[in-house]
């Protein structure tokens, strides 16, 4: 059986999650969170969540878990037909993470740990979320899904970095990031009706007491 290494408040972790539970895979989780400990580097070499356990080993990086996920042609498939249709997925996909997610997450500690960062880099994650969320406007379909008429891998990569990002811009720069988008909001309103989407949601919140102690911890030691 697929075991899947990680905690429930970090978004990649629940890209794969989501994917598993859409396709019907079984698989168990197990608790794990980044650090640089010798067990973990052995199947994580970043020390990153999260981490796929299959029979033939461990897959760490969340692209490559969720590509190794649709080569085993089981269950629903999170990529449409045509050599095209998925290349342009995978596009929405690297674009939602490189142009959203990840300008949102260089002001995390910010945003939601209350640490203060330099203002050149704040200064920085407000022009490229604005940026990004400005293409992906003119680059997602959103018919209704990101990509197309169904759910694709982009819209894992959606889900899970577009309520963070707007987390984000709402509490440093007082910006509602979708008051304008009203495909992506009406997105978001479907998936909040997706029994998939509500036990992630359900297990996030309650992993989320141990994950601030945990970090508590972590800060303290």
């Amino acid at each position: 059986m697929l075991r899947l290494h990680g905690f429930a408040v970090s978004n990649y972790y629940n890209m794969v999650k989501l994917a598993l539970l859409e396709k019907g895979l079984p698989f168990e989780e197990v608790r794990a969170y980044a650090c640089r400990e010798q067990a973990f580097l052995a199947i994580s070499p970043r020390g990153k969540v999260p981490v796929l356990e299959c029979d033939e080993g461990f897959i760490s990086e969340t692209s490559a878990i969720l590509e190794y996920l649709e080569a085993l042609g089981q269950g629903t498939a999170l990529l449409p037909q045509g050599a095209f249709e998925q290349a342009k997925a995978r596009e929405l996909a690297r674009h939602i993470e490189l142009y959203i997610e990840l300008p949102a997450r260089y002001c995390y500690a910010q945003a939601f740990f209350g640490m203060q960062l330099d203002p050149a880099i704040l200064k920085k994650g407000r022009e490229e979320l604005l940026a990004g969320v400005d293409s992906l406007k003119r680059l997602g379909v959103f018919s209704p899904y990101v990509a197309g008429d169904s759910m694709s891998l982009a819209d894992l990569y959606f889900l899970y970095s577009i309520d963070l990002a707007a987390a984000v811009a709402h509490k440093l720069f007082e910006i509602d990031l979708l008051a304008d988008f009203s495909e992506a909001r009406a997105l978001l309103e479907r998936f909040a009706t997706n029994p998939n989407v509500q036990r992630v949601a359900a297990d996030k919140e309650a992993a989320f007491g141990p994950f601030m102690a945990h970090m508590k911890a972590r800060v303290a030691g």
